[in-house]
């Protein structure tokens, strides 16, 4: 199995996807890439990376229509447990029904 296949089922799967409202999914190799919906930080792009010591470093940005990058937020070394958590109190969107 991939990375990223690997990061989107810690995530939560399909059920991610419909509640952040996620897409355009890109295996980067070692890393997932997507766009997400609107959310409290107007953040509408994730990189979640596997990094060297086997945890990841999760990167949220605003990307324009031009293509570059702004408010850049980045959290490092974040366990795989933790990835939902992360997600959930940086954006303020749940990523599943309770």
């Amino acid at each position: 199995m991939s990375v990223a296949k690997t990061i989107l089922k810690q995530l939560g799967g399909n059920k991610f996807a419909a509640m952040t409202g996620a897409k355009n999914f890109v295996d980067c190799g070692d890393a997932l890439s997507m766009r997400i919906g609107r959310n409290k930080t107007s953040s509408n792009y994730l990189k979640i990376t596997l990094n060297m010591m086997d945890l990841y470093d999760v990167r949220f940005s605003r990307v324009t229509k031009m293509g570059s990058e702004r408010s850049v937020t980045e959290y490092n070394d974040v366990f795989c447990d933790s990835l939902v958590e992360v997600f959930e109190k940086h954006t303020g969107m749940y990523t599943k029904l309770f």
